[in-house]
């Protein structure tokens, strides 16, 4: 046999859906206090273990970052996570978080662990 049968998948990136790109429509027209370094879909917060209470970071997908990088690193559509979350906000309809040099808007959360992630993160960081 001759045929060659390939499949391209590329693991970091993913498409938004119309909710999305609804809400990602919402937030970008939202003032902000300071610069936003990017908005994030489907998010949500990994990293309240016993070994770093108290320590989240954000992962989600980015769109619309303020520097993209020279290998597109944080361009539409790629995976990321944020360095460690060192404050959380709400800003008109969306949640805010700010970690050592970055602000990220939160526009869609993950599907049933998103929002229950940052109120577990907000809870076991409380003032911290």
């Amino acid at each position: 046999m001759n045929d060659i049968n390939t499949v391209a998948v590329d693991l970091h990136e993913k498409r938004y859906l119309d909710f999305d790109l609804l809400r990602i429509a919402k937030a970008v027209t939202q003032d902000y206090d300071g610069l936003v370094t990017a908005y994030l879909v489907n998010v949500h917060i990994h990293g309240c273990s016993a070994v770093g209470v108290g320590v989240g970071v954000g992962v989600g997908v980015v769109f619309s970052h303020i520097c993209p990088g020279p290998y597109r690193r944080f361009a539409n559509g790629r995976l990321i996570r944020t360095s460690d979350i060192q404050s959380v906000t709400k800003e008109g309809r969306f949640s805010v978080i700010n970690t050592v040099n970055s602000k990220y808007v939160f526009a869609t959360f993950r599907r049933d662990v998103g929002r229950r992630s940052l109120r577990e993160f907000m809870r076991i960081a409380g003032d911290r």
